[in-house]
């Protein structure tokens, strides 16, 4: 893929160290199934086989014909990491082979970035961008709504698309290189989620909900008729007009209690299909109802499922009509817990529906049921059934977008907060009698995990991972997918993980998860195979949880900083309860020497401490320059007393436990670093920085303690946001380096 744009030491860090760009073979570590939010998935109308997925943190995908997906935003670098955040996408129904995505991360200060419309001519192998005048959420609130990109089916250089945040409705008449405020549109939506919120997340207008064009209502210039979805609730939510967007009103006899989430047209029909919720999602949302607007008459009737009535307790979001089987629908009740989501399906255009599975009470024992009319098929991504042990919930959650093949009735596929889910043998839902249906884990080649820490034993595991909301996994083999973490099962994120430099099979995880009913802190002794609540873990009555954790080198000491629930960096040894370390600041980083099992570092600003006696008590050792933070500490695992610090001022070097420092040449600033295999058995180790160097920031190499420097990424894979990069480097192959990125899983990379 490609990217085109329209318009109190002696500080020897050196900015003019050497730097070379290294070509580089990046793939990523396999976890298989996604591991986060999918907002929405858009089958091409006109193309078979052509499908898009977009998620909210990790970019876009294409899907093979393997049932596979190829990543199309990794060439998002460091000054385009909001690229990996997308908000809407549109297929162009007349040439399949353009592509519209609406990139952003954050309307709030958390992204400085205005938003981009990303445009492609060969379905996403290369692009362009062309800047917006304002923000784009593609991981705020709402983002399954959809899509609020559309190109019109009868004359495709005309695209809308509906902006957040009281920006309201724009036009491109030029496919998409310029862009115009639909100024007289009648609303740009007055529904935040929670206008008590003052960071600019819950407070943001959610603004335009969707766009559809009435692809019947062709004329010379373009479709006449054209619905838009706003977030409204209790005002006018559906417009239309029909002079091909000269003028515009409200549907008159629409229900506006509610915030329409799609605008799903059947053709065959001739009517709009609007799934309603009391939220915008992904996970509020208790009550909704499904409208079907007869186009012709401009009639509105209401086709909520009877069980949905029933219920009142859930809204509805992802829907799909089947173009092969007029009145075929299927729609899923938003945010339904128990015992599960659900999937009900309608072949009479609504008059009634059916459910993916049923449930009940029997006797003797008048305990939950639940009978199933699907197999389900999770073998492309098996730590998936690990990870739901004990979970009640497979056939997801947060159930925004969900498509129905339009050359393939028995194709489907639909986003949930885990993973895509889908099948190939729908049809089985209308047998008679009925016949199961595939529920299968299909998100085979999208990696979206958050990663929160790795580490790279000298023997055993080839890595360890701590991820976001799926916990973390033991790879063993880079291309096969592993179970996550068992014993205890953290149903949620795992914050860190480390391993012991000198007894590599002994490792430590921590959860992330507050209020967990399992201790926060599980142990190893055997490379990840099996697993201990760690004896000296603090009870989950005291909720504490978090932070990062270092393990000795021979593995009988944790020291644990930056927890929640407690202010001190604590420490214990050999499965004794947690207690205070002596001498550091509340929220120093610490990590373990790796071959000298009573040693640990810590730094705090610019302070440097040791510990000599296994983290009971900490002395400070020296300074790092005029560094106001220090982000990491990375020890060199052939050699005791040599480590590395990054810092807000670059970094430093110390080969006698810190007792002096060498500022390296090159970085004027650092986050994660890792130190791996040297080129040659008796040269210094490789070092891994993400960093900044004469400007730019990104991930470099140097093999000779900072005198030249490579930089790693490349035009196709270029790793996105350095600061939020997280590092391991491989002890026993020179170049491989690990990184773990905040919404495309993990890299693993070597020249």
């Amino acid at each position: 893929m490609y990217l085109s744009f329209l318009a109190v030491l002696v500080p020897a860090i050196v900015a003019r160290a050497g730097v070379t760009s290294q070509s580089y073979d990046w793939t990523n570590v396999k976890i298989g199934g996604g591991g986060g939010f999918v907002p929405d998935i858009v089958f091409n109308p006109n193309a078979k086989g052509l499908a898009f997925a977009r998620t909210d943190i990790g970019g876009v995908y294409r899907l093979n014909t393997d049932d596979s997906w190829t990543p199309l935003l990794d060439f998002a670098d460091d000054a385009h990491w909001d690229f990996w955040g997308s908000d809407a996408l549109a297929t162009d129904p007349v040439d399949p082979d353009n592509l519209y995505i609406a990139v952003g991360m954050y309307t709030n200060s958390y992204d400085p970035n205005n938003g981009t419309i990303l445009i492609s001519h060969d379905r996403g192998d290369s692009f362009t961008a062309v800047p917006l005048p304002f923000k784009v959420g593609g991981n705020m609130a709402g983002r399954g709504l959809g899509e609020r990109l559309a190109v019109d089916p009868n004359n495709n250089s005309i695209v809308y698309f509906g902006a957040r945040s009281g920006h309201g409705l724009w036009k491109s008449t030029d496919a998409g290189s310029t862009w115009s405020n639909v100024s007289d549109f009648p609303s740009v939506g007055t529904y935040a989620q929670d206008p008590s919120d003052t960071t600019g997340i819950g407070d943001d207008l959610m603004g335009i909900a969707w766009v559809t064009f009435d692809s019947s209502s062709g004329t010379a210039s373009g479709s006449s008729r054209i619905f838009v979805g706003v977030a409204n609730m209790g005002a006018d939510n559906v417009f239309v007009s029909e002079d091909s967007g000269a003028t515009w009103s409200a549907i008159e006899g629409q229900r506006n209690d509610f915030i329409p989430h799609h605008g799903v047209l059947s053709p065959t029909e001739d009517a709009l299909y609007l799934p309603y919720a009391n939220g915008i999602g992904p996970w509020d949302g208790t009550a909704g109802y499904i409208m079907k607007y007869f186009i012709s008459n401009s009639t509105w009737v209401d086709v909520t499922p009877a069980q949905g009535i029933a219920d009142n307790s859930y809204g509805y979001s992802g829907f799909s009509v089947d173009l092969q089987k007029p009145g075929t629908l299927m729609v899923a009740p938003f945010n339904e817990y128990y015992p599960d989501a659900n999937i009900m399906r309608s072949t009479d255009g609504g008059l009634t529906w059916t459910q993916i599975y049923s449930y009940g009470y029997p006797p003797p024992d008048y305990e939950l049921a639940v009978y199933p009319y699907y197999n389900y098929d999770v073998s492309k991504a098996p730590w998936i059934t690990t990870f739901a042990t004990g979970d009640t919930k497979i056939i997801g959650w947060g159930i925004q977008g969900l498509a129905i093949d339009p050359f393939d009735s028995d194709h489907w596929l639909y986003g949930t907060g885990l993973t895509i889910y889908g099948g190939h043998d729908l049809t089985n839902w209308d047998a008679n009698p009925r016949l199961n249906v595939t529920v299968a884990s299909l998100a085979d080649g999208i990696e979206e995990t958050a990663v929160q820490s790795l580490t790279a034993p000298l023997t055993g595991p080839i890595l360890v991972s701590a991820v976001g909301d799926v916990g973390g996994f033991v790879h063993t083999n880079l291309t096969t997918p592993p179970p996550t973490f068992t014993n205890p099962i953290w149903a949620g994120t795992a914050s860190s993980v480390d391993h012991a430099g000198g007894n590599p099979s002994h490792i430590v995880r921590v959860s992330g998860i507050s209020g967990s009913s399992s201790v926060s802190v599980a142990t190893s002794t055997d490379g990840g195979i099996t697993w201990s609540p760690y004896a000296g873990a603090p009870s989950t009555s005291e909720n504490i949880y978090s932070g990062k954790i270092a393990m000795s080198a021979d593995g009988d000491t944790l020291v644990w900083a930056q927890a929640t629930g407690f202010s001190d960096v604590m420490v214990s040894k050999n499965g004794s309860s947690f207690s205070a370390a002596a001498g550091l600041p509340s929220g120093a980083i610490v990590a373990s020497d790796r071959l000298n099992n009573t040693v640990f570092y810590a730094a705090s600003g610019a302070e440097f401490f040791i510990s000599i006696d296994g983290g009971s008590t900490f002395t400070q050792a020296s300074t790092l320059g005029s560094a106001t933070s220090a982000s990491q500490i990375a020890a060199n695992p052939f050699a005791a007393g040599e480590f590395f610090v990054s810092t807000s001022h670059g970094i430093w070097h110390s080969t006698d436990y810190g007792s002096h420092f060498t500022g390296l040449g090159g970085p004027t600033q650092a986050w994660s670093i890792a130190v791996g295999k040297g080129a040659s058995a008796s040269g210094p180790p490789a070092l891994y920085a993400a960093a900044t160097i004469s400007g730019t920031n990104s991930l470099y190499r140097t093999d000779d303690l900072g005198a030249n420097w490579a930089m790693l990424p490349t035009a196709e894979t270029a790793l996105s946001s350095a600061s939020a990069m997280v590092l391991a480097a491989d002890p026993n192959v020179y170049s491989q380096v690990f990184v773990g990125t905040n919404g495309r899983g993990i890299f693993v990379g070597h020249a």
